[in-house]
């Protein structure tokens, strides 16, 4: 594809995004690939770079673009991101919008004003709000300035940045140093992680399912801040442990690792296409101890004849994804206080159906990928006003005893962050049922 037709294919894509209804960014953009095949994998690469740019600086583009008195849309934020962020002349750019046959219509009298007024700008300028340097809505950089404090304007940048792709090791199919030297044998180079004694980190972003070590099952891709919630559920062999909500069955994955594959795991989630999707990883791992159920919601009657029959039972709730924003800035301007609070709702009715659920003197761990206080430590603390029955370990002890080391975070519960910790933002609290 020339420069131009790529140009033409994010300002489509973007277009389509801002319409209603439409998948999650990560996903719209691996449909149009699979339906446009004539996009090599060097074209696929460029368009998402130039969309996810102009998603991540959204507010900073709208910014200039107002300032410019042009309106912000799609159009407009490719300009803005290729004049602002890449650097492009307004020669350049005119060239690009009228030359070739998929190349997007030639820019109009008002667009080669903007990029001329553009042009030789910077990003960040004097008289930006503070919410649109962070290249987020106002209501949430509020919140998010509440919870870091002085350290915002860090969290805010490492959440602009890309996510980098780490690998946990897979102890059922062999060891840390064997994973590093297979991988290393397909070209793979990788760091250990800062966290988890499990974590891998690609040094890039390399494709893994032709590896030897993927197809042996020996590395699963899971972000480190995820395998650190796994690691604090605290599940050893022959535990009966339930993941309530467990999705594509990364964190069951882990647990059965955990547990030397003795004991017993109930993954269960509503939908059953992504319980499917834990099918196949499950065999490649070669993990034999988890049976995969799908439930009707957290109140499934199914549930209640398990009452008091788990060790430890893992609600990894469903929750904004405003750690997540690395991997998913459409985020950043799909979410509204309203779809929050939405998600507080569904997050009490979790915590209240799996508490009957955890045997005497066994653990409730509750976890987000979530920065947002009211998600998180006012859940807890809501939970434990009303089940009395249940008190909150300290996260640090129960981290020294799992993983190793001083918990990054203090307090009763756990926090990661991306600007801190280099992982997806995560919360995890640890709540033991009394004897």
């Amino acid at each position: 594809m020339t420069p131009g037709a790529r140009i033409n294919a994010a300002i489509e894509i973007l277009t389509a995004l801002d319409g209603p209804n439409q998948p999650p960014m990560d996903q719209f953009l691996a449909q149009w690939g699979r339906r446009n095949r004539y996009a090599g994998s060097g074209d696929r690469a460029a368009i998402a770079e130039l969309v996810y740019g102009a998603v991540r600086r959204r507010a900073q583009l709208d910014w200039w673009l107002a300032a410019c008195g042009h309106g912000p849309d799609a159009r407009g934020r490719i300009l803005a991101t290729l004049a602002l962020v890449r650097g492009e002349t307004p020669h350049a750019l005119k060239q690009a919008f009228a030359t070739g046959r998929y190349s997007p219509a030639p820019l109009d009298e008002a667009e080669f004003d903007l990029v001329h007024r553009l042009s030789g700008k910077a990003l960040d300028a004097d008289g930006q709000p503070a919410h649109v340097r962070g290249n987020l809505p106002e209501w949430l950089y509020r919140d998010l300035a509440d919870i870091f404090g002085n350290a915002v304007e860090a969290e805010l940048a490492a959440l602009m940045q890309e996510a980098p792709v780490d690998l946990r090791v897979n102890t059922l199919a062999g060891s840390v140093e064997r994973a590093v030297a297979a991988l290393a044998e397909d070209g793979i180079d990788t760091v250990p992680g800062r966290l988890s004694p499990l974590a891998l980190r690609l040094s890039g972003r390399r494709p893994l399912g032709a590896t030897a070590a993927f197809k042996a099952g020996l590395v699963e891709v899971q972000d480190e801040g995820s395998q650190a919630v796994a690691a604090l559920t605290d599940a050893r062999p022959g535990m009966r442990v339930l993941d309530l909500c467990a999705g594509a069955g990364g964190k069951s994955l882990a647990l059965a690792a955990a547990m030397e594959n003795r004991g017993r795991i109930l993954a269960c989630d509503v939908a059953g296409r992504r319980l499917d999707q834990a099918a196949a990883r499950l065999g490649r791992a070669s993990i034999h101890i988890v049976e995969r159920r799908v439930i009707a919601d957290a109140d499934d009657p199914a549930l209640a004849e398990e009452r008091g029959g788990f060790d430890r039972v893992l609600v990894d709730a469903p929750c904004s994804g405003t750690g997540t924003l690395r991997r998913r800035p459409d985020l950043r301007w799909t979410l509204t206080p309203v779809t929050v609070a939405l998600e507080t709702e569904t997050q009490t009715r979790l915590l209240r159906a799996a508490a009957p659920l955890v045997a005497p003197g066994g653990r409730l761990v509750y976890a987000t990928c979530s920065l947002l206080c009211q998600e998180n430590e006012t859940r807890v603390e809501d939970f434990l006003s009303e089940q009395t029955q249940f008190h909150p370990l300290s996260a640090p002890m129960v981290w020294a005893e799992t993983l190793g080391g001083a918990c990054p975070s203090t307090g009763p519960f756990c926090r990661l962050s991306p600007g801190r910790d280099g992982t997806d933002g995560f919360f995890v609290a640890i709540l033991e049922r009394r004897l």
